[in-house]
Order: C-alpha cells, then structure tokens, then sequence
C-alpha cells in the first residue's frame, strides 16, 4: 500500500490498539502505525518495558536493536 493511501489514527486510537482494549497489538514509529500483533515479543500488549498502543519513536534510542526491527510488521497506518 502506498503511504498516502494509508488511513490515519490519532494518538487516541492508537491507544486503543495495545492488546487489552482491543485485539490489535499496534504500534507507532516516525509517523506510521505498525502491526505487531503477530510478534510474540508483544504478547498482551507489552514487550519488556515498553506498551503497544503508543509512538515508541523516542524510545527506539534505548533499544538494543535499530528500526530495521519495524521492517518485519506490517504498516497500517499513519499517526495524525
């Protein structure tokens, strides 16, 4: 899908994505919205300290991996 064709979300529906209001495990990264529901290292929404449902961009700095990590999931979305 091409970017500008993706539907946009704001922060308050991305929230809802974070595998305990809704099903979707969905996170954000520079703008776009991805699908990590797939990934067991987001089980019930969590993956070490971090919670699905928000924009990890400033946190990607302390993670021991580089934003390749997103190229696995599958983007659904841009973040308004």
């Amino acid at each position: 899908m091409i970017e500008e064709e993706l539907p946009v979300y704001t922060k308050s529906q991305l929230a809802l994505r974070n595998g305990q209001d809704k099903p979707q495990i969905w996170v954000a990264y520079l703008g776009l919205i991805y699908d990590v529901s797939q990934s067991r290292l987001w089980l019930k929404g969590k993956h070490y300290e971090h919670w699905a449902g928000q924009d990890l961009t400033a946190e990607l700095k302390d993670a021991p991996h580089t934003e390749q990590v997103f190229e696995r999931f599958k983007v659904i979305g841009k973040l308004a």
